[in-house]
């Protein structure tokens, strides 16, 4: 796991010092995203002629993943030029997503330490466990969100977490602790949110990790499982958490809905918008609608009483497929769905045929496609731009870090 290219000190210290900011910066402040996918990509240009043949030689492999995001580009590109309402700021979120491949051509050209990520993951986690522990009971804030919603901090909160177990492959014997503290760190800070919906990642993550992830093998490793899912559970029973009160309610909110009762709660709305999204698929179920047109039927649905009004406060459907359906159709639901299939497909190969030091970063990426899956089960996880940044560059530093533990094996 050296640093093998021929780099000098500066740049090695620059490299592994990008690497761990981008996780340690990302939920504690406003500009870390920003600043690191902006040194991300003047490194790729410096690097350019070190990194590109390593890509070229890898470019059959990574391909599926960088068409299924050059597609999302290029949907969204045509959308603003046949619409009339079309905005040149829909294009930021896909564009931005595919410069994220500098980030794979950064690490190709310096091949990097994975424990720069590793360390960065660990530190990212425990920060953002402080901040939103302070926010909760330091200020009594009773959903805290730390610089963003409460949502979508406890959801990438308990990513992080996930990807912290995954590098504990890379730590030996009782140094294994340490990313074990990060796993912690990462679900302690996602229940301080409140956030019930994330949950659903844990239990698909278990499954992924009892069929690939080999991270139960040791004994620390094994004592830092039982302690997580000793804390998950633990959580019901404290009424500091707040999480039985959450789960009570969300069963309350399932009840009230299909019996007559207040339909306007956190799981009653989620409803009421996925039946009105599907109101609307059935409208434009291959190409979708344009957001005014949207807004156009939404508003007749609720004037004609086929829906709630409060329908019209909320800028999404709380859920990632419906909303790839509403606003892209049949054809936007497949492009969006590449950019998890395609990502996952190549770690999963990764995992199957490379092994090895591979394991890591392919498995941290497994989980990192799973948990944006699962999040977006109940939430539009890929709403703001700071979520889908940490996805699109969390993806290309792993895919990168895979493929440079592949050239060390040749």
């Amino acid at each position: 796991m050296n640093n093998t290219s021929p780099q000098s000190t500066a740049s090695t210290v620059f490299i592994h010092s990008l690497i761990f900011l981008f996780p340690f910066l990302l939920l504690i402040t406003r500009f870390g995203v920003g600043l690191c996918s902006f040194a991300f990509l003047l490194a790729a240009i410096v690097y350019r002629r070190q990194g590109w043949p390593v890509l070229m030689r890898h470019l059959t492999e990574i391909r599926g993943v960088l068409i299924a995001f050059g597609a999302l580009l290029l949907m969204a590109m045509v959308g603003a030029a046949v619409s009339s309402d079309g905005r040149l700021r829909d294009l930021e979120k896909p564009l931005r997503m595919l410069a994220a491949g500098t980030v794979m051509l950064t690490v190709l050209a310096c091949r990097p330490s994975r424990k720069a990520l590793w360390w960065g993951l660990i530190g990212g986690a425990a920060v953002g466990a402080a901040f939103i522990a302070y926010q909760r009971w330091g200020i009594g804030l009773d959903r805290p969100g730390g610089l963003i919603n409460s949502i979508t901090f406890g959801d990438i909160m308990l990513c992080m977490g996930l990807m912290c177990l995954a590098g504990t492959l890379d730590f030996a014997g009782r140094s294994a602790l340490w990313p074990g503290l990060g796993a912690l760190a990462g679900l302690a800070g996602s229940v301080a949110t409140g956030t019930r919906g994330g949950w659903l990642a844990i239990a698909f993550s278990a499954l992924l990790l009892g069929r690939y992830g080999h991270v139960l093998r040791g004994r620390w490793r094994k004592v830092l499982a039982l302690l997580a899912l000793a804390l998950l559970v633990s959580t019901y029973f404290i009424p500091q958490t707040g999480a039985r009160e959450r789960i009570d309610e969300g069963f309350s909110d399932v009840h009230q809905y299909f019996n007559g009762g207040p339909t306007y709660t956190s799981v009653g709305i989620r409803f009421e918008l996925w039946r009105s999204a599907l109101k609307l698929i059935g409208r434009h179920p291959l190409l979708g609608a344009r957001p005014a047109a949207v807004k156009a039927e939404m508003e007749e649905l609720v004037n004609t009483h086929q829906v709630h009004p409060y329908v019209l406060q909320f800028e999404h459907f709380h859920n990632d497929i419906l909303q790839a359906l509403v606003f892209g159709g049949v054809l936007g639901l497949i492009i969006w769905g590449a950019t998890l299939a395609a990502p996952f497909m190549f770690f999963l190969h990764q995992v199957e045929r490379g092994g090895g030091g591979r394991n890591a970063p392919a498995l941290a990426g497994m989980l990192l496609v799973l948990s944006y899956f699962s999040f977006g089960l109940t939430e539009v996880i890929f709403w703001s731009v700071r979520s889908c940044m940490f996805y699109a560059m969390m993806l290309f530093l792993l895919a990168g870090l895979c493929l440079n533990a592949k050239e060390e094996t040749r």
